[in-house]
């Protein structure tokens, strides 16, 4: 064996890969049990020949598999696999989970005007207004901003405009920072049910123990990764054995998980005492003078509340059925418990939030932006963005909006509304499902195509009227119906380019290979 510390393995694998490996990438490797943890009293190493195993089996294979899959026709340069994670959901960009975002970087490569090794045309210019109809959670119109482009975001969900808005507007930092303060220390000392503290305390300390006896890590996942466990039998057992604890301890304290109804979601998804919480933070914000300082704030109690949800750490996504026990988790391989306070996690968003806006503040370039709360198939977007931006309403008035860059909904996938149920429930938004083009309730059958084609067509025939001339429409999309050429016909549009990208890093766990398609439309 060829033992090394992480931070060599870190070196080595770095000038092995011929790309940057962190320490943090080689401790994440082990802590998953991908590679096999050696050392004692703290001091961790891993063999090379593990590791070099583990590079083996996916350093150069994955471009050739996944083009063996899916198409030699795959730009791999559009993959941006040399990314981590914290550059594709840099500063704002993870201010709030949305299912369906594309990633920052696959907008900067299209709309900068700089030149790079793979692409030579600049299609938008610093000045420019771009246009975003489905602007979702705002990635494109912050990417604009970045690189000091106007931008419109037009979307017809409530709470996707409070979430752009909150992302692009400035701010005085010092007074965000005072009601963040402030709201913060309120909900520390605020108490509903004097017992949940000692009882999720005595909770957490039998956790510990159980775990670390039943499914210690590293040791626990590597046997899984080494298939010397049957991980759901085991976990089924042992998920029964520490349930006789937990009951115990809910009867002890007199803890009561359940609310008396269920009537909406905030009833259903969440235990007595965070729904509790959850009202006495939203009550203090309602009282915020300043109106970027409340929809901030309300950003923050939302992101608290999404990640405060009965459910399973394996469902955030995509909610099965309450989850009011303690339960196996499949995602972190030990027993696991539901939330019982918001405290912990508003406390944790509220100093993400404010950090992810300096930081942005930091980097954005001069430039305006207006979300429109409307339906892109009819909105007037001169009279509406007169009625927000002044400023940014004379700039259209001169010179048009230069293109788009927009990810449509893709068909039968997502319901926009229902992914956030818990913030309308909460902030009383009136929810329009009915306008949503392509939702997953009507399916995918041949009339929602047909419909989702009329709606995507009828979106572009009413933006182009505020287009310049010459403009460049680029659409993100996985078309597996091929219904874009007919979308390009119906808009009086063309396709003059397409570009197939690979991506490599779904929440879902699905994890086979995928793709979708950068439709760039121009005028016939």
């Amino acid at each position: 064996m060829s033992l090394v510390t992480i931070q060599d393995a870190s070196r080595w694998a770095t000038d092995y890969l011929d790309k940057e490996v962190s320490p943090t990438n080689i401790s994440y490797l082990v802590q998953y049990g991908k590679v096999k943890k050696h050392g004692e009293n703290g001091s961790t190493l891993v063999d090379l020949n593990d590791l070099k195993k583990y590079y083996a089996s996916w350093r150069g294979q994955r471009e050739v598999d996944w083009k063996k899959k899916l198409g030699d026709d795959l730009n791999w340069a559009l993959s941006f696999d040399h990314l981590r994670e914290k550059d594709t959901t840099k500063h704002v960009h993870r201010l709030h989970p949305y299912k369906g975002k594309f990633i920052p970087q696959l907008v900067q490569y299209f709309i900068d005007d700089h030149t790079d090794d793979f692409k030579t045309d600049a299609y938008f210019k610093k000045g420019d207004i771009v246009l975003d109809p489905f602007s979702g959670s705002g990635t494109t119109l912050v990417q604009a901003s970045e690189m000091g482009m106007h931008a419109i975001g037009i979307d017809v969900s409530h709470f996707n405009c409070m979430i752009s808005d909150v992302k692009l507007h400035t701010y005085d930092f010092s007074s965000l920072k005072r009601e963040i303060d402030r709201i913060r220390n309120a909900i520390v000392s605020y108490e509903h049910d004097n017992k949940i503290v000692a009882f999720e305390n005595e909770l957490m300390s039998e956790l510990y123990k159980f775990n670390n006896e039943y499914f210690p890590s590293p040791s626990f996942r590597y046997q899984i990764q080494q298939r010397k466990i049957d991980e759901s039998k085991y976990a089924e057992e042992k998920e029964k054995e520490f349930l006789k604890t937990y009951n115990r301890l809910v009867k002890k304290y007199g803890v009561e998980l359940k609310q008396a109804k269920a009537d909406s979601f905030l009833d259903k998804w969440y235990c007595q005492n965070v729904r509790k919480e959850i009202d006495f933070a939203f009550g203090l914000i309602k009282e915020i003078k300043d109106a970027r300082n409340k929809k901030a704030l309300a950003v923050i109690l939302s992101r608290t509340i999404r990640s405060c949800r009965a459910t399973t750490h394996s469902d955030l996504a995509t909610l099965k059925e309450p989850q009011l026990t303690t339960y196996y988790c499949w995602k972190h391989k030990k027993i696991c418990k539901p939330l019982y306070s918001i405290k912990y996690w508003f406390d944790r968003y509220a100093s993400d939030t404010l950090e992810r806006l300096q930081e942005f503040d930091r980097l954005r370039a001069p430039s305006h932006f207006t979300v429109l709360p409307a339906d892109s198939r009819t909105v007037n977007i001169v009279s509406e963005t007169k009625k927000r931006n002044k400023a940014l309403h004379e700039i259209l008035e001169k010179q048009k909006i230069r293109g788009i860059f927009t990810s449509p909904p893709y068909v039968g996938q997502i319901d926009y509304h229902e992914q956030h149920a818990y913030a309308y429930d909460l902030f009383g938004f009136e929810r329009k499902d009915d306008l949503e083009i392509g939702p997953l309730y009507k399916g995918q059958g041949l009339e929602a195509r047909r419909s989702y084609v009329e709606g995507i067509a009828n979106v572009l025939n009413n933006c182009k009227k505020y287009l310049q001339n010459d403009y460049d429409v680029f659409l993100v999309a996985n078309d597996k119906f091929n219904l874009y050429p007919e979308i390009a016909e119906k808009s009086g549009m063309k396709i003059v380019n397409q570009f197939k990208r690979p991506v490599l890093n779904r929440t879902e766990r699905d994890r086979n290979p995928y793709s979708e398609i950068i439709f760039h439309f121009k005028s016939t």
